[in-house]
């Protein structure tokens, strides 16, 4: 895989950091959503409220070749108008800034500085990045989506509509908080079979973040 496309899954996978049928067997324990309309209006109304985000990550990387996961740390910010830091801890240092249109990649003491103007899929993964901001990410035309739940969190079933999208994903599925609807975990299936899940805890909503933490 290029150092390219492997920029582009890094970023796809993170940012989608913040649709309806039959339940299928590995949704075990979820329903769908009755009312559908209801469902998006709240999410687009809680969504709007979050100003800024603050919170540890865990990933668990599932590869077809090997039998172990790989688990990685760190904590992941955002603020504001489309500020987001992504900083890996264990068990390597990498680090991801976007502030606005600008972005910078940190690996180890190698920096990328990127314009997200200049490449139409660094366009399509900002596009994403607000639409999941803003609430407005179900009725994206990027993905087809069913929406399921159980008595504590929403399920979202994302698969990808562009050509694009799915050379990285075959389905999403994002878990949602019912009692403030921010993301719980996301769980990235790739074609090859590989598997991505991330999982977000001590989340801080709305608490002050400071605009140094987006310096690049």
């Amino acid at each position: 895989m290029s150092k390219n496309n492997s920029l582009h899954r890094f970023l796809l996978t993170m940012l989608f950091c913040v649709f309806v049928t039959s339940v299928d067997a590995q949704y075990a324990g979820y329903k769908p959503v009755s009312d559908l309309p209801s469902f998006k209006k709240k999410f687009a109304t809680e969504s709007a409220k979050v100003k800024s985000i603050t919170s540890d990550f865990t990933q668990e990387k599932i590869l077809m070749a090997l039998t172990e996961k790989i688990t990685s740390t760190g904590k992941f910010w955002f603020k504001r108008e489309n500020r987001v830091r992504i900083e890996y801890i264990k068990p390597f240092a990498y680090l991801m800034i976007m502030n606005n249109d600008k972005m910078l990649v940190k690996d180890n003491d190698k920096e990328n500085k990127i314009n997200v103007k200049s490449n139409r899929l660094f366009q399509q993964v900002h596009r994403i990045m607000i639409d999941c901001v803003q609430g407005t990410i179900l009725d994206s035309k990027d993905f087809t989506t069913r929406i399921f739940e159980d008595d504590k969190v929403y399920l979202l079933e994302m698969t990808p509509s562009s050509r694009a999208l799915r050379e990285f994903f075959q389905t999403i599925l994002l878990t949602v908080e019912k009692n403030d609807y921010s993301v719980k975990t996301i769980e990235m299936n790739e074609p090859a079979g590989d598997k991505t899940i991330i999982s977000f805890k001590n989340k801080k909503l709305n608490e002050q973040v400071a605009d140094a933490v987006f310096a690049l």
